[in-house]
């Protein structure tokens, strides 16, 4: 259909894809361990609108354009960097939940509303160019180069991307929610694991703005 090929092996591709850890999972492992299931699940949908806009590009060319130029791809790398080690740090000196509740909610710990975590799991996907390469590298070798409607075929395979990253991210979600509730009563732990995650963050945008293309 539209020309697309080897869609049973796109299918695995992507199941495996997922499975590998990356800025998305531990955006959401962050917000799940620090709010719970619910600021987990509106992030994974955040990233699953950021996987819409890289679909779309890739449909009407923009993503092989920005791929092709090294100063969109340099700015794109280290605005992303910077905004993975921001939130790292966010995590890192977040306030115990004792704090907050005495009057310093709105310090670097406070809990986020659902459209700030939706945007922040949104940009965490959009400026990561790791994604934008994935895509424009990915989705044309599972579409036929004499097929009439490539847009149509690249539209199609974003949306089952799409969709199967969301099942993924939610249920990562709701493990590590649901881990994290275990621990609600022991601030210590709960503290630890910020931190944990929130280096994770750090690290990973120290490798992104030190990667090459």
């Amino acid at each position: 259909m539209f020309g697309i090929t080897h869609f049973g092996f796109f299918i695995v591709a992507v199941f495996l894809l997922n499975l590998t850890p990356g800025p998305d999972t531990a955006y959401i492992v962050g917000r799940s361990v620090a709010q719970g299931r619910g600021a987990g699940l509106m992030s994974s949908l955040g990233i699953s609108a950021g996987c819409c806009v890289h679909s779309l590009a890739c449909a009407f060319g923009l993503t092989a354009l920005l791929a092709a130029s090294v100063t969109a791809f340099t700015v794109i790398k280290f605005v992303g960097a910077f905004y993975l080690i921001y939130l790292g740090v966010r995590l890192i000196f977040a306030k115990p939940a004792a704090d907050q509740a005495t009057g310093e909610a709105r310090g670097a710990g406070a809990p986020k509303s659902l459209r700030q975590l939706f945007m922040q799991g949104f940009w965490t996907n959009v400026l990561n160019p790791k994604v934008v390469l994935f895509f424009v590298s990915f989705f044309p070798q599972f579409v036929s180069s004499g097929s009439d409607h490539k847009t149509l075929a690249f539209l199609a395979l974003g949306a089952v991307f799409v969709a199967m990253s969301t099942v993924w991210n939610s249920s990562v979600a709701w493990v590590a929610g649901s881990v994290t509730q275990r621990f609600s009563g022991k601030p210590a732990v709960k503290k630890w694991l910020d931190r944990g995650v929130g280096s994770a963050f750090v690290g990973l945008g120290v490798k992104l703005a030190t990667s090459t293309r």
